[in-house]
């Protein structure tokens, strides 16, 4: 994030499918296992530890406190020496948090490492977004850009198939955080090869000019604010949600896989519609697109509706991530790293709210049903304010 990272002025440009697979490997290690793995262990938690709605819903909130907080760190303050090696270490960091939540079964241990894991997992992605997006762009290759947020998806796949494969028992969540510790330990080895070598800083004055054009730019970030409570709550509860319903049982190990499934491509899908109708429409389309989601996740009442659910939320978070991020790029003035930094505080705002606030409503309801279908207004409310 300091002016060191993103300049193509020493020396040659690393090829661009390179620097596009090592923002894909960062975003698969830091967000698809890091922060989105906690959704298919929740089942064997709940069931091996005990945790009630409410502490899995703090455990969720914590991690999104940390990604918020990280965010703002990085709008306050850049990292000074060289971003390439905050980036890889914070890749290492984010493995080592989520392998040691498999060796404790304290509350105290679970927040302060979910904690940990959130705040790092800001940092990849404002490191991983801009050093990729300059340098991108300056390869002439601005539009390959967004494909790194397919990473997401690659992550939550991968995970999926590792978590059930991991655990010994109903009730081992063990086994399943110490493979997936190890998984994206592995997935980060390549990204400081892909990355390159280090580049020369950009002048003070580049730097300084970074800014918000302030047309549109305070309206979008609310509306991604908006977003990122509206999607949380399936994203973090649809896995707990299938085993509560002994119809549904059987999908289990199946829900979070077709999220990931859906979630790879769907960032070349948005992508093509932020092209052909503007990036804010093409938002706002893949809002009410995840609201129908959301509320067939609760209303739907069999395993394809409740699959259906899982693949229209895969099909458009992260593509609604890679429109926010590529759309606040073109809001900014000069560097655009601040303003990634503070879109991604107002999503981690949101996010933070919404597993905390959900699981205490279904503690009074008994049933997801009524966040749900909060979520789904939310979603609704970003979708209105993106499109004006």
């Amino acid at each position: 994030m300091t002016a060191s990272a993103g300049s193509p002025s020493a020396g040659p440009l690393q090829h661009p499918a390179a620097l596009a697979l090592a923002g894909c490997l960062a975003l698969a290690v830091a967000i698809g296992i890091g922060r989105f793995v906690y959704t298919p262990i929740l089942p064997f938690m709940t069931t091996g530890l005990g945790l009630g709605k409410p502490e899995a819903g703090l455990i969720a909130s914590a991690n999104f406190l940390g990604y918020l907080l990280g965010a703002l760190a990085a709008a306050w303050r850049p990292v000074p020496g060289d971003a390439r090696l905050w980036l890889v270490g914070a890749l290492a960091a984010s493995a080592a948090t989520t392998g040691a939540m498999g060796l404790t079964d304290e509350l105290g241990a679970f927040l302060a490492l979910r904690f940990a894991n959130g705040a790092l997992a800001a940092l990849v992605m404002v490191l991983a977004s801009s050093l990729t997006m300059d340098r991108l762009a300056a390869a002439g290759r601005a539009v390959w850009a967004a494909g790194i947020y397919a990473g997401v998806g690659v992550g939550i796949a991968l995970s999926s198939l590792a978590v059930p494969l991991a655990a010994l028992g109903d009730g081992d969540s063990q086994g399943p955080w110490l493979v997936c510790g190890a998984l994206a330990l592995a997935l980060s080895v390549p990204v400081w090869i892909l990355l390159g070598r280090r580049e020369r800083a950009k002048p003070a004055e580049a730097a300084a000019a970074a800014g918000a054009r302030a047309e549109g730019f305070t309206r979008f970030a609310v509306a991604y604010g908006l977003f990122g409570f509206g999607y949380v709550i399936t994203a973090t509860f649809i896995s707990d949600m299938v085993r509560a319903e002994p119809v549904l049982q059987p999908a289990e190990n199946l829900v979070w896989f077709f999220v990931g499934l859906a979630a790879a491509p769907s960032v070349a899908l948005w992508g093509w519609a932020g092209q052909r109708w503007g990036n804010e429409r093409a938002f706002a389309a893949a809002c009410l697109v995840e609201a129908f989601g959301v509320l067939l996740s609760v209303l739907g009442g069999g395993i394809w509706m409740v699959l259906t659910a899982a693949a229209l939320l895969g099909g458009t978070f992260m593509g609604l991530t890679a429109l926010g991020l590529v759309n606040t790029r073109r809001l900014s003035i000069g560097d655009p790293r601040r303003n990634l930094a503070l879109i991604t505080a107002a999503f981690g705002l949101g996010q933070m709210i919404g597993p905390a606030l959900a699981g205490l409503l279904h503690d009074w309801t008994g049933s997801y049903l009524e966040p749900s279908l909060m979520a789904a207004a939310v979603l609704a409310a970003a979708a209105m304010l993106a499109a004006r």
